[in-house]
């Protein structure tokens, strides 16, 4: 039960830390980045990082596509 609402808390984290950018696409690839980085550590420590890692980045990815640079920003991008 512990495992289950930890792995929660950390997909609804990986959600609040979304994406940086202006584009749907640079929201999306950074969403997804910051996402599989909390998902892995949040799996790790429940035994799945690969799981989480999953997870996380196909939760952040699709937090920061769904968003716009007014509801969440992170600031520029570093591979612009």
């Amino acid at each position: 039960m512990n495992r289950i609402l930890f792995a929660v808390a950390v997909i609804l984290a990986t959600s609040t830390l979304s994406a940086c950018g202006s584009s749907t696409g640079d929201r999306a690839l950074s969403g997804g980045g910051i996402g599989a980085g909390v998902g892995a550590l949040g799996g790790f420590l429940v035994g799945a990082p690969l799981e989480g890692a999953l997870i996380g980045g196909a939760v952040g990815a699709g937090a920061g596509a769904l968003t716009n640079k007014n509801q969440v920003n992170l600031g520029r991008p570093v591979w612009r």
